[in-house]
Order: structure tokens, then sequence, then C-alpha cells
């Protein structure tokens, strides 16, 4: 019997300070995007076999789960009960229960690391430039240097012109190589306003000798102004000096002086580890993908340091949990811990030789409830799909909606696993399917479900979708063949019809720029003042 937890219990619960606590919301990320409580990570019922081993490592931590107070809270405790968690809650009445007893909530996503960033300009009067102030200074010839502080496949996206791909965490690893003459000003832009704020105050805080600046609303701001974004461009710095390494390491030192950054050794990382049944245990490698795969610890999860503070709640579920950081030299795993201490994450620690003893090499391979990685049931070659859609087998996509817009097999319908059996009607019948999704894990894990409710056969595409790209085969984009509502993502303001972006933007910064009074008012969640 999963118990019930009321409103006023759950908020207490989530303002102490010591017990761990996990607050996952079961809806789809549309859904959570329209209202949720403030301290709950989003791992929507479709895909929780995956999101919650990462969202939620230790199996004896709290869970709370909430949905809209339509029910889907509840096999999702049964999942989670079924694969080991032992302590598992569902929130009375869900998000309108919360919020008939008085309680906020919040629009958007990643809302308390963008709550943050407000309060670090706020509170540290991080400089701001406008569009049209950079604009001005390039023109007049002033020695001015743009760093981009998203990951390469945003900045390859959009870009503003001549600036250089330079990701959160890198920014103190890079600066000095970028801008050797202090006379140079530095901007730092994202998307929006929370890269570009966290960005120039790390370098502020680093103590880089020259002017440092956030753009105002990135590149959202300079499409607002009227000006072009570059696509495609892949400008990065280059090899890191070891002039730049070594100002680096002293300027984090000072950083972690400054905020109580403790670094362990392999003795207490070992002790962790023995402890990681009584305490959770994040261990988080905040170098690039690139790096990561390269050579990882085995236990390690991939997370770039600027997207770690850019979404706390999208990899650090657990409240109260320890937070290890691991990189090559301490720079970029420092400058992170720094900003997740002052997010309320006192228990974070730099791992010392983080890259000692036997290491791994390729991508991240999570953990996922339920799947049997040793046997792919019904998995098909992309070769043998082909030949089975002439034959008239249909393609069912389980990717999200957005993924499917951006590619997806020809003729291929889409549908949501939270909604299989409406979806599937919606689908003209065939005498075979296959199932597909990015990387054919959401497939397989579909797949029992799907045979229970066609007569017809049911396969897998083997490592799907990308398996079919790989093998040279054609994809086609849009909304072809669309079974059921697209809510189950939210839209970024890019991801709209262009006649609708500019007011999206629009929307979305003034969304920004009043979340601090909203957290104010709320009261669930404050951080530690070092300033």
């Amino acid at each position: 019997m999963i118990a019930p937890i009321a409103p006023p219990a759950l908020r207490a619960r989530l303002k102490e300070s010591g017990s761990e606590i996990a607050l996952l919301d079961v809806r789809e990320q549309g859904a959570f995007a329209r209202g949720h409580i403030l301290l709950a990570s989003n791992a929507p019922l479709s895909r929780l076999e995956i999101d919650a081993p990462r969202l939620v490592p230790r199996r004896g931590a709290c869970v709370v789960l909430c949905d809209g107070g339509d029910g889907p809270a509840a096999p999702a405790a049964e999942i989670l009960t079924r694969h080991g968690y032992g302590d598992v809650a569902v929130l009375h009445g869900g998000v309108p229960a919360w919020r008939a007893a008085g309680f906020m909530l919040f629009e958007g996503v990643h809302v308390p690391s963008k709550a943050f960033g407000e309060l670090v300009e706020a509170t540290c009067r991080t400089p701001q430039l406008t569009v049209d102030e950079l604009t001005r200074m390039r023109a007049e010839g002033r020695d001015v240097v743009v760093l981009d502080s998203r990951p390469m496949s945003e900045y390859r996206h959009m870009s503003i012109p001549g600036g250089i791909d330079v990701p959160g965490a890198e920014l103190v690893h890079r600066a000095r190589d970028l801008a050797p003459d202090p006379g140079t000003l530095v901007v730092v832009n994202c998307a929006g306003r929370t890269r570009s704020i966290i960005g120039a105050q790390s370098l502020i805080n680093a103590g880089l000798a020259n002017p440092v600046a956030a753009l105002e609303n990135g590149t959202m701001g300079w499409t607002l102004a009227g000006y072009r974004l570059e696509h495609g461009q892949t400008r990065v710095p280059p090899p890191l000096s070891a002039a730049a390494r070594a100002w680096a390491q002293e300027a984090a030192a000072r950083v972690a002086a400054r905020f109580g950054v403790r670094t362990i050794g392999q003795d207490a990382i070992a002790r962790f580890r023995d402890e990681a049944a009584a305490r959770t245990l994040y261990l988080c490698d905040v170098r690039s993908p690139e790096e990561y795969e390269a050579g990882h610890l085995p236990d390690a999860r991939c997370t770039p340091g600027g997207q770690l503070v850019q979404a706390t709640d999208a990899e650090l579920a657990t409240r109260n949990a320890r937070v290890v950081l691991i990189d090559d030299d301490g720079v970029r795993a420092t400058m992170t811990a720094s900003w997740l201490i002052q997010m309320g994450w006192p228990e974070t620690f730099v791992l010392r030789d983080g890259l000692r003893g036997d290491l791994e090499r390729g991508p991240q391979r999570p953990e996922v409830l339920g799947l049997d990685r040793g046997r792919a049931a019904a998995a098909m070659a992309p070769s043998s799909v082909a030949r089975m859609r002439e034959r008239g087998a249909r393609v069912l996509d389980l990717a999200d909606s957005r993924t499917y817009r951006a590619g997806h097999i020809p003729g291929a319908w889409w549908l949501s696993r939270a909604r299989l059996a409406s979806d599937l009607a919606a689908v003209p019948p065939a005498n075979a399917y296959v199932l597909t999704s990015p990387d054919g894990i959401l497939a397989r894990l579909a797949l029992a479900d799907v045979r229970r409710l066609v007569p017809a056969p049911v396969h897998v595409l083997a490592e799907g979708t990308e398996a079919w790209r790989a093998a040279g085969l054609p994809l086609r984009d849009g909304a072809e063949h669309m079974a059921g509502a697209q809510d189950d993502v939210h839209l970024r303001p890019y991801d709209l019809p262009p006649e609708q972006v500019e007011q999206a933007m629009r929307d979305y910064l003034s969304w920004e720029t009043a979340l601090v009074p909203q957290l104010v008012r709320d009261g669930t969640l404050t951080f530690p003042s070092f300033f």
C-alpha cells in the first residue's frame, strides 16, 4: 500500500534541511511546465524507468510522487516499488490539491536554477551589456571578445556573430587564453539570461583582471533588437596553455576558500560509496562529453558543469544528498561546486585526482529499470525494418514530439507512451508494427504494452532511430503523422512557428526576471548568502 501525503505535510518535509527527499512530478513535461511545485523534478510516467535511477539513485530515499490529480502517480509508485524503492508516497490530490491548500505553483522548467541566476545578478550586481551597446562598441573597434556559455549543440544551432563557444564550466579555464590583454572586455552570452549571468559572475569571482559583462538577454535579446544570428558555427578555444591552466588553478583555489568548497581524496570517496545505501551519492563528471567518453570513472555520470548549474532539478532530484564533482585539474569541478553550495547543496565536494585508477571509455550507459540489456526481444536491424515497411508494416515512434519533428523514419506515426491506448486507436491498422525511439530503449520498454493493445505482430528497431540514421537511411522532418496532442514537451521560443517566436521570447524573458519575487513568496527554497 502506497502511503498518501497531504500538501501541508509535504511542504514541511521539503523545508527540512537534513533528511533526504525527492519530489517527482510524473506528468509529461508540457503539463509540468504549465504549473508545478517549485522543488519538483520532472520524471514523466512515459519514461520513468529511464529517469528514476538517474534522478533518485538510492532506492531507500524518500520519494514523493505527484500528478495532476488524474491518477498517473499510482502506476508510477507501483513501478518504483517493484524495482526496489522502499519509501514511496503519493501527494494526495496531486498538484490541484497543492494549489487548493494555498501553496504556489511555478511555470516553466529548471526554475530553481533560473531563479538563482536572477538572484545572483541582483545580489552581486553582475555587469550587464545591452545588445546595442555591444554592437556600438564593435563598430567603434573596441577590444571585445564574446564567449558563448552554452553547449556546442546549442551554439551550433544559433550564435552571436563572432562569438566563441566556451560552455559555462570552461570559462575560468579558457578566459586568459582568449583575452590575454587585461583591457579586453569579456562578454558572456547564452540564449537568455541564467548562463550569461552565472558565467560572467564566475569570471568575476575568479578574479579575472579584464572587465566582464553578461550580454543582456543573450541570443533572444540579439534577435529582439533586430540583428541576425549565425548558424552552424563551430568556433572553439585553442588548446589550453600552461599559463592559462596555472592561473585558473590559482583562481579556483581562491574561489574554493571563499565559498567553502571541500576537496576529498580516494579514502573519502571510498567511504561515500560504502555509505551509498544510507546516503544518496551523485558522482558527477563535469568535463565535456568528449573528455568523458575518452575516459571516466565507471560510476560517474556525464554532467558538464555549466549545464549542471543551469538545470539542477534535471540531475539532482534528492534534496540533502551528497554531490561529488570530478574533472582533470580541479578548476571546473571547483567552480561548479562553488555555485552548487550557493544554491543550497552544502554536501558538495571536489574529488582530488579524480581521474586516477581504471577508467571506462565510451558514452554513459545509464541504468534503466526493468530493461534486460542482454536480450532485445523482437529487435530488428534497420534493413529488415525497411523491408517490412515495403510489405505494409507500420512504424510507431515513441520519441518526444520535438525529436520526432526534427527527424523520423518516413511514414512513422508519433505517439506518446503516456497514453498508448488512445494514441494507438488513432493509428490506421497494419499487418505488423515496429516500435522505435531515439536509442531504442523507450521502444523496448513499451513493447509488452503495445503487444497487448494490437492484434498484429510487434517488433522493435534495434538501437532505434539513431541506428536507422547511421545506416544511411532517410529521415523526414515535420509533424507528418501525429496520433495525439503534442503536449509532452515544453516548447522553447525557438521551437515555435516563426510568427510566434518574438512574442514568445518577450514572454520568456519577462517570466525569468519575475522569478525572484515568486521565490520569496513561495518560501520553500532559500539560498545561503555569501555576499
